[in-house]
C-alpha cells in the first residue's frame, strides 16, 4: 500500500480537472455577464433576453455537473426515485457538487463472502473446482453474467461475487454498480445512480456552449474585423466564444455516443465487448428497445426525465430482458429472479470485463486494479477470478 502523504497527493491530483471546469464557468460567467451583456450588447432588450436565457441554462447544466460529482460511489445505497430540490443558484452549486459526490451504487452485503466462503475458494487450486464453488455461491443471486470459463464472476479486490454489469474500479476501490467509466472530470466512476446525471450534464454543457458562441457571434466578429474600440472587454468576448466552440465541439460526439449507448442499453465497457451470459456473449443482451432502453436510465415519469434527479425504477442489481440467457440445465430459470433493491421480480444477465480494444492491458487497471486486467487465486485460475 502506497504511503499516506503520496495518497493524499494523489487525491489532490485528481481533482485538478473539476478545478480547471470549475475556472472555465466561473470565467465564462464573467465573460458573457459582464463583458457581452454589460459592456458590448447596446440594446437593453437584447441583454435582457440573454441574461434571461443564460441564467436557466447555468443553473440546470451546473445542477447536472454537481450531481454527477458528489454522487457517492461507497454508502450503498439506491437513491429515491424521486427527491425535491428548488432550482436555483445555489442548489445549481449543491447539484454540481452532487454530480461528484452521488453514491454510483456500491454492491448489496449479500454478495460479499463470508471469511469462511473466502478461505474455502482460496484453498482450491483446480480452476473446475474454484468454479464450481462460485456457481454454488451465486446459485442463489439474480446473475445471469458469466466469465469466459462459465463461472460467476469474482471480484478479488472485494470477495465478492459480481452483480450483472458491476465491475471494480481500483480509483473508487471497490465494485461500482453497472459501471460505465471513470470520468476524470467529476472525479467520479458514472455507474448506475449517476449516469443519468452524467448525460444531462453533457446534454446541458453542450447547450450552454452553443447559446453562448451563437449569441456572441456577432460580437466576435465585430471584435475581430477591428469594428470596435472597447479594449477592455475585447478579448474576455473573443475567448469565450472560442472556448464555447471549441467544448461544444467535443460534446456534440460525447453527448451523442452516450445518447447511443443510452438507447441501446449498454455501458461504455459493454460498448467494447459484449456481455457474457450463459447462453454467450450477446451485445445487445440487456436491450428492451429504444423507448424502454431510454425509460430504464431516466424512469417512467416524464416530468422529471430532463432534471437532474434520480428518477429510474430499477435497483442496480438485477435488469430485465427480452429473451432467456439461461441455459435448461442451469441452477437458475428466467422466471423468477429476485431484486436486492425494491422487491420486484426481474430477469438478469451477466457482463464479462472487457479485456480487448480500448480496454486491454492499459485501461483494464481502471477497473480491476491490475496491470494485467485481473489476478490469479491460484494456478490457472485466471479466467475465473475476474
Amino acid at each position: 500500500m502506497a504511503p499516506a502523504a503520496v495518497r493524499v497527493c494523489c487525491a489532490c491530483v485528481r481533482w485538478f480537472p473539476v478545478v480547471f471546469i470549475t475556472a472555465v464557468i466561473v470565467w465564462s460567467y464573467y465573460a458573457y455577464v459582464v463583458a457581452l451583456c454589460v459592456y458590448t450588447v447596446p440594446s437593453i432588450a437584447e441583454k435582457v433576453i440573454y441574461l434571461l436565457i443564460y441564467h436557466p441554462i447555468l443553473v440546470i447544466f451546473l445542477w447536472a455537473y454537481a450531481k454527477t460529482i458528489f454522487t457517492d460511489v461507497w454508502n450503498g445505497s439506491v437513491p429515491r426515485s424521486v427527491s425535491k430540490h428548488p432550482v436555483s443558484l445555489l442548489t445549481c452549486m449543491w447539484a454540481y457538487a452532487k454530480t461528484i459526490f452521488t453514491d454510483v451504487g456500491s454492491v448489496p452485503r449479500s454478495f460479499y463472502l463470508t471469511v469462511q466462503e473466502i478461505n474455502r475458494l482460496e484453498r482450491e487450486r483446480g480452476e473446475e473446482a474454484q468454479k464450481n464453488i462460485l456457481l454454488e455461491l451465486a446459485k442463489d443471486k439474480p446473475i445471469l453474467n458469466r466469465t469466459h470459463a462459465g463461472s460467476a464472476r469474482y471480484c478479488e479486490k472485494c470477495k465478492c461475487i459480481k452483480p450483472d454489469r458491476a465491475h471494480h474500479c481500483s480509483v473508487c476501490g471497490q465494485c461500482v454498480l453497472k459501471m460505465d467509466h471513470h470520468c476524470p472530470w467529476v472525479n467520479n466512476c458514472v455507474g448506475f445512480t449517476n449516469y443519468k446525471y452524467f448525460v444531462l450534464f453533457l446534454g446541458y454543457g453542450l447547450l450552454y456552449c452553443l447559446f453562448i458562441a451563437f449569441t456572441s457571434l456577432n460580437y466576435f466578429i465585430e471584435f475581430w474585423t477591428g469594428g470596435s474600440s472597447k479594449e477592455a472587454v475585447k478579448f474576455h468576448v473573443l475567448f469565450v466564444f472560442f472556448v464555447a466552440m471549441m467544448f461544444g465541439i467535443s460534446l456534440i460526439s460525447l453527448f451523442g455516443y452516450h445518447i447511443y449507448l443510452t438507447c441501446s442499453n449498454r455501458s461504455t465497457l459493454e460498448s467494447f465487448r459484449s456481455p457474457i451470459f450463459q447462453t454467450g456473449a450477446d451485445k445487445n443482451g440487456f436491450s428492451l428497445g429504444k423507448l424502454n432502453n431510454f425509460k430504464e436510465v431516466f424512469g417512467e415519469r416524464k416530468l422529471f426525465w430532463f432534471l437532474p434527479i434520480f428518477s429510474s425504477d430499477r435497483d442496480g442489481v438485477s435488469f430485465p430482458t427480452l429473451k432467456s440467457q439461461t441455459n435448461s440445465n442451469s441452477y437458475q430459470t428466467m422466471a423468477q429472479t429476485p431484486s436486492f433493491g425494491d422487491g420486484i421480480a426481474y430477469p438478469t444477465r451477466t457482463v464479462d470485463i472487457p479485456s480487448d480494444g480500448l480496454l486491454a492491458d492499459r485501461q483494464r487497471w481502471m477497473e480491476e486494479g491490475d496491470a494485467d486486467g485481473g489476478t490469479q487465486l491460484s494456478g490457472s485460475s485466471t479466467n475465473l477470478i475476474k
